[in-house]
């Protein structure tokens, strides 16, 4: 188990639409471990920045990084008490991804120096995994869920935030990081596919890791 080879906290990671909180659920489900989901749907901004990104851009910048902060300051502290392992599907720090990817240069500006003022106290996980797909395979998950939030969201936009958190994670230096590439795998409804992610996960790397697992 992860416990075994030092990691107490395992952050799932990756774009919008790319399957990483149903793979932290399955993870907390299968491994018994105290699960931290992104308030995504409790940001009252949300939906409008959707439908008008640079007016609302500021507002739900600051939510999710406020949320994020108690979230893993308090389950940090419970973990401790209850579990042995932590699972979420987000890392604190690529809040900032979406901040330079969206705010304007004074608000950017104005988040930098609060968000400064929080990181001092939020723990960083042990282990990383990172989950890439290509922007058809994306749109397509994101068409296939259904939140009518998410309908006006373009390719280009999904593009460029995967440069950002390509650029983030191959650079990321707090932990390794495990780069699974899930353009050809379906996690969700092939158990085969998951037990090729799970088991590449349980190998626990040592260093940034790429993998490209192949479904059958």
């Amino acid at each position: 188990m992860l416990t075994e080879k030092g990691v107490h906290f395992l952050a799932i990671e990756g774009v919008i639409g790319v399957g990483k909180t149903t793979l932290a659920k399955i993870i907390s489900e299968r491994w018994k471990a105290m699960f931290i989901e992104e308030n995504f749907a409790e940001n009252p901004f949300l939906e409008k920045f959707y439908q008008n990104k640079e007016a609302y851009a500021f507002q739900t910048q600051l939510f999710f990084l406020l949320d994020r902060h108690k979230q893993l300051q308090n389950s940090a502290l419970q973990s401790d008490l209850f579990h042995d392992l932590l699972v979420s599907d987000y890392t604190y720090d690529k809040d900032q991804i979406f901040a330079a990817q969206n705010l304007q240069e004074s608000e950017y500006a104005m988040y930098e120096q609060v968000a400064t003022t929080l990181n001092k106290d939020i723990p960083h996980p042990d282990l990383v995994v990172y989950l890439q797909a290509s922007v058809p395979t994306l749109l397509n998950r994101i068409h296939g869920r259904g939140r009518s939030m998410e309908k006006s969201i373009e390719g280009s936009y999904l593009q460029a935030l995967m440069d950002r958190y390509d650029h983030h994670f191959w650079n990321y230096p707090y932990c390794p990081v495990l780069v699974i590439n899930t353009d050809n795998i379906d996690f969700v409804h092939n158990e085969d596919h998951l037990k090729l992610v799970l088991d590449a996960i349980a190998a626990c790397p040592t260093q940034t890791t790429y993998f490209v697992p192949e479904g059958k």
